[in-house]
């Protein structure tokens, strides 16, 4: 006989039929399903609820989601209830067994949560040995608490974990579910979630479908780690291209909003704290140091990059990250990263070619006859005149050449006034002059 199966409790005391939520735990096991999931327990201990039961049919997902879902289900002040609907493979497996009353489908399975690196798009790796021992111990301590055998969660998690009659060492351990009977890690089956309430001694109750709000369904979307690594790409590229082009436009305020979006999302499912905001705006403000104030490339931008990829490889893991998350979520860091700048390269370059990125980009050069030149085109005429110093050059003064005042400078000693004088260059504006030599002054060959 099930522990608690007797009393059912009822709402408010009364007599009604006894009140179930339903929350469906299907596809990837991501980062949001664990707020949704806190969410409807509380929902659930507040309307005096018999049970939460969890619908399940997943391959799995995140180590510290599924880590975060079981502390959830451990402390949970109502019973919880989960109904293996197909499978409960990896990460799903964690969550199963965490709650009070484990149900399975007939045929289902449970079981092959070893971790794995990569995933998504690439191919998965075995994961490294500090994440499998911490894995397994944390299904170890599951199983333990919901009075499960123990060897056979490790079982699940470790292929060097042998069991005699159950499991040989080097096989990775998944049960179906008269298997799973049969080990004692279920207590019952049933074909329907109605057959499985009944089943588990909560008769006739009225199940309530928990379903997420707009803002769970969003930060589910944003938290995606495709969508995330996107989000983080597209603010880094903005701010890069802001930096290169004048004013606060369009790449500014885009780059800004994405990174708004991510933080969010992140700080929604208790990722990004006031630790991981302070640690990119510090990495923020040494790149810009380095940008506007240090010459060259220093320790300031080098630090900078540090720790703005720190701060972004923390906001994408949770508590119960294996090192190979870790690992994974600095990878995506660093290429979101190189993504951007490559981006900004390519994008600076295209800017000017488009109508509106002309008024973003200075691309233009200003021609001699339509702006500044080295040297006025009437002082440049002045180069080898003769002229009389107006007055005396100490060095700088007033001389005549070709009738015409002119703003000199002696190169070189004192010129008294009325010195006949000769241009000997023009540098920009500064128009050099010297003594005229007389003939017996003059060198000869």
């Amino acid at each position: 006989m099930l522990s608690g199966v007797a009393d059912v409790p009822r709402l408010n005391g009364q007599s009604s039929r006894p009140v179930v939520y339903a929350i469906s735990i299907e596809g990837v096991i991501d980062l949001g399903l664990a707020p949704f999931l806190a969410r409807t327990i509380r929902e659930a201990k507040e309307a005096g609820a018999a049970a939460v039961l969890l619908d399940i049919n997943t391959f799995g997902g995140r180590v510290d989601a599924a880590v975060a879902m079981r502390d959830a289900l451990l402390n949970a002040p109502v019973r919880t209830i989960a109904f293996v609907n197909q499978r409960a493979i990896s990460a799903g497996a964690l969550i199963a067994l965490a709650c009070d009353t484990l149900i399975m489908t007939p045929g289902g399975t449970i079981g092959a949560a070893a971790p794995v690196t990569g995933g998504g798009t690439g191919p998965t790796q075995p994961a490294d040995e500090k994440s499998v021992s911490y894995v397994r111990k944390e299904f170890r301590a599951t199983a333990e608490s919901r009075k499960r055998p123990p060897e056979i969660a490790e079982a699940m998690v470790d292929a060097d974990v042998e069991i005699a009659g159950v499991i040989t060492k080097g096989k990775l351990l998944t049960l179906t579910t008269s298997e799973a009977l049969k080990y004692k890690v279920a207590e019952l089956t049933a074909e329907t979630v109605e057959a499985a309430l009944e089943a588990a001694g909560v008769h006739g109750a009225e199940v309530r479908r928990a379903s997420q709000t707009w803002a769970e369904t969003l930060v589910r979307f944003l938290t995606h780690p495709v969508i995330s690594s996107l989000l983080m790409t597209v603010g880094l590229l903005g701010l890069l291209v802001e930096i290169r082009t004048p004013g606060f436009a369009v790449p500014g305020t885009i780059g800004l909003l994405a990174l708004g979006l991510f933080f969010w999302g992140h700080w929604i499912v208790q990722l990004a704290g006031w630790e991981e905001l302070l640690l990119v705006s510090i990495g923020a403000a040494l790149i810009a140091l380095e940008v506007f104030v240090i010459p060259g490339f220093s320790v300031a931008g080098i630090a900078g990059i540090v720790v703005v990829v720190a701060g972004l490889g923390l906001t994408l893991v949770g508590v119960g990250a294996t090192v190979s998350v870790v690992i994974t979520a600095l990878g995506r860091v660093a290429l979101s990263i190189l993504l951007a700048m490559a981006g900004a390269l390519a994008l600076l370059r295209v800017l000017p070619q488009l109508p509106f990125g002309r008024h973003l980009v200075l691309d233009a050069g200003i021609p001699a006859n339509r702006g500044y030149v080295s040297a006025p085109e009437r002082d440049s005429r002045l180069l080898g005149r003769p002229g009389t110093a107006l007055s005396p050059l100490r060095p700088a003064g007033i001389a005549t050449i070709d009738g015409v005042r002119v703003d000199v400078v002696s190169d070189g000693g004192f010129i008294d006034a009325g010195t006949p004088i000769e241009v000997t260059r023009v540098e920009g504006n500064r128009v050099v002059v010297q003594r005229q030599l007389s003939r017996e002054e003059e060198p000869h060959a």
